[in-house]
C-alpha cells in the first residue's frame, strides 16, 4: 500500500469504507469522499447524455458549499484528430484552482483516462485538500454495444500528486 501525504492509496474494500479514512482527520476525509462520489457521479451523467466528457473541477468552498469549475477547451493543436486539447483544459483547471486556493478548501480534477493494463476508459478523480491530503480513484467504463448503455467497473484507488497548494 502506498502512501502519499498521509493518505494510504489502497483500493476500496468490500463494504465501501476507505482504509485510508482512519488516516486523515474527519472533516477532511468527509471533504474527499464528498468531491470523489460528486465528480463519478457528474461524470457518469455526462456520459450517459453526452457520449463523453471535458474535464472539469470541483471545489469545497470555506463555507462547505461544492461548486463546479469548468474552463473552455481550446482548440487541438493543428493535424490532430481531437476536437480539444484536454492536457491543455487540465493544465487550465490547475492553474485556476492555484490562483483562487484561499476560496476553498479541498478540490478535484475530473477527467477521462485510459487504463492501459486494462485496456479501458475510465473515469479518473483526483482530491486534493489544503491540509495536504490527497486520493484519487479511477473508475473504468465502456460501452454496450447491444444495449447502448455503460457499464461501470470496480472503483479502485489510484496515484495523486499535490498539485494545488504547491509553491
Amino acid at each position: 500500500m502506498a502512501e502519499e501525504n498521509g493518505v494510504a492509496a489502497a483500493d476500496q474494500t468490500t463494504d465501501g469504507d476507505l482504509p485510508w479514512r482512519d488516516s486523515v482527520p474527519e472533516a477532511t476525509a468527509t471533504d474527499l469522499e464528498n468531491l470523489l462520489g460528486t465528480g463519478v457521479s457528474a461524470a457518469q451523467e455526462q456520459l450517459e447524455r453526452n457520449g463523453g466528457f471535458l474535464p472539469f473541477a470541483l471545489t469545497v468552498q470555506n463555507d462547505g458549499e461544492v461548486r463546479l469549475v469548468a474552463v473552455s477547451p481550446a482548440d487541438s493543436p493543428a493535424g490532430e484528430d481531437a476536437d480539444f486539447d484536454a492536457d491543455a483544459m487540465i493544465s487550465d483547471l490547475h492553474a485556476l484552482l492555484r490562483q483562487n486556493r484561499d476560496d476553498f478548501r479541498a478540490a478535484a480534477v475530473v477527467c477521462d483516462i485510459m487504463l492501459l493494463e486494462e485496456d479501458s476508459d475510465a473515469i479518473s478523480v483526483a482530491t486534493e485538500h489544503r491540509d495536504g491530503a490527497v486520493f484519487a480513484a479511477a473508475l473504468p467504463y465502456a460501452a454496450n454495444q447491444a444495449t447502448h448503455t455503460w457499464e461501470f467497473g470496480e472503483l479502485a484507488a489510484d496515484t495523486n500528486e499535490p498539485v494545488i497548494w504547491v509553491d
